[in-house]
């Protein structure tokens, strides 16, 4: 297993170097890509970048933690120079011309900037499987879908290509292939990681985070992200930083609250069986295990899929075929525009686009739209009450294991039941981690804690003490 503190520290005791790191790293996806399409594109320039790397460290340079690790972004992190084509035909071709922030410090942070990875087309799937470059495969069984939409860079991190990879979560694109695929994903804080750079699917529920193999991974990670951007109005201020090395990993006292609507009939019971084990270990290391109601948790769904589509037909309104991107010349601009997104946007987009259109239309903007923002408040509001009373949230991250590719495809609506138990954090603005646990079936299985926001700390605390206990088992 593929860990960046192990991975820095190699390099800082001169076991190995950055560029022996980065072949090694280049050789395995050479090797194994084909089979699992995890990687869209590999870096030319990522040899060269770690060389210098290994100049400075030589040189006796300060270097931080992150420096001369691979690194792999989802295809919708602009990279300045790179094609970035959020897995879709509209888009392939288009180089950025600047960097998201978060690739700018990690860059200035040493870290290598190995490729793009594979993802669900504009992140608008649960599967990987609407991508314009073809589906990912699940590293543990290949006959089954990775996640998604940030599939590519779960499996990247599952496989050992990378120790560690960027996602975003819109409504649970981070946790649920972490889940799936047997890793860490992190969904910070809206507002804690900048979004300056992502290629938008829903501005107000998306956040970049990282896939890792540990918790204590994420957090270090996190370091180097997070804080305020003067590109970014959302992002904030950060009064302090969490220090991994600082973090104890104690469960004494801690209170974690299981939401009564998370664990019902409908969820694999083997998933329902492996959580629970994991709750069984906090609770005998000290934690203080409360059962709790989130009782607008069934409208979530319905919410998020009203919220959702309607900023994506805002955002996506900027593909027209004029400005960059794919291109289809019709008749006179009215021709050219249907055109140009009929062929250049997958049927997933436009199934969503369409959706968000009819619901922010006249005579549907109240019934619906208003509607599913006043529900987002509640939600919230059952989420800030129950975490007056308990540190923590625990939930399943996926109410089953990782699926066969294709079973779901061409049905949308069980597709969109895959996120049930992750679209509140969103909804909420709140953090929210999946950590593996036991497998089911054969498959990773994951757990899910949610948080007050800009409390990550908390949720490291937990999964450190978690992965301690489960590593000696």
């Amino acid at each position: 297993m593929l860990t960046i503190k192990q991975l820095s520290q190699d390099l800082r005791t001169h076991k190995t170097t950055s560029e022996e790191m980065v072949r090694a790293c280049l050789k395995k996806i050479e090797d194994e890509n084909e089979t699992l399409n995890a990687f869209i594109w590999v870096s030319p320039s990522a040899i060269d970048e770690a060389k210098e790397i290994d100049r400075r460290r030589a040189a006796g340079e300060e270097l931080g933690v992150l420096a001369g690790i691979p690194i792999a972004l989802k295809d919708n992190i602009l990279v300045k120079g790179w094609e970035i084509t959020a897995g879709s035909q509209m888009l392939e071709g288009h180089k950025a011309a600047y960097s998201a922030t978060v690739a700018d410090r990690l860059r200035n942070a040493g870290a290598i900037l190995i490729g793009r990875t594979n993802m669900d087309e504009f992140a608008m799937g649960s599967s990987t499987e609407t991508s314009h470059y073809g589906p990912t495969k699940n590293p543990h069984d290949k006959t089954k879908v990775p996640g998604g939409s940030s599939g590519g860079s779960a499996v990247a991190v599952a496989a050992g290509f990378v120790a560690c990879a960027l996602g975003s979560d819109t409504g649970g694109s981070v946790r649920q292939p972490a889940s799936l695929c047997g890793v860490v994903g992190l969904k910070p804080t809206y507002g804690r990681v900048s979004r300056y750079g992502l290629i938008p699917m829903a501005s107000s529920l998306d956040q970049i985070g990282p896939f890792t193999n540990t918790v204590e991974d994420a957090a270090l990670v996190m370091e180097v992200i997070e804080g305020k951007d003067a590109h970014d109005a959302t992002s904030t201020e950060l009064r302090s930083t969490t220090v991994p090395e600082l973090i104890e990993p104690d469960m004494k006292g801690l209170r974690i609250g299981l939401p009564k609507e998370y664990f019902v009939e409908g969820m694999d019971e083997d998933v329902r069986l492996s959580v629970m084990n994991a709750v069984k270990v906090l609770e005998s290391a000290g934690a203080v295990i409360k059962h709790v109601s989130l009782p607008h948790t069934k409208y979530a769904l319905a919410a998020y899929y009203i919220v959702a589509p309607s900023e994506i037909t805002s955002n996506l309104g900027r593909f027209d075929g004029l400005r960059f991107g794919y291109h289809s010349q019709g008749k006179n601009l009215a021709d050219t525009y249907e055109q140009t997104r009929g062929e250049g946007f997958g049927r997933e987009v436009k199934r969503r686009i369409m959706l968000g259109s009819y619901t922010l239309s006249a005579g549907y903007y109240d019934a619906y739209y208003k509607k599913a923002l006043q529900m987002r408040t509640l939600i919230k509001q059952d989420l800030d009450e129950v975490l007056k009373e308990v540190d923590v949230i625990l939930t399943p991250t996926s109410p089953s294991v990782a699926w066969d590719l294709g079973a779901k495809f061409d049905d949308p609506l069980t597709m969109y039941l895959s996120d049930i138990y992750t679209i509140t954090a969103n909804l909420a603005a709140i953090p929210a981690i999946s950590i593996p646990c036991e497998t089911a079936h054969g498959l990773p299985v994951g757990f899910q804690l949610m948080g007050k926001a800009f409390d990550e700390h908390v949720l490291y605390r937990v999964g450190m003490f978690y992965e301690k206990v489960a590593s000696r088992e």
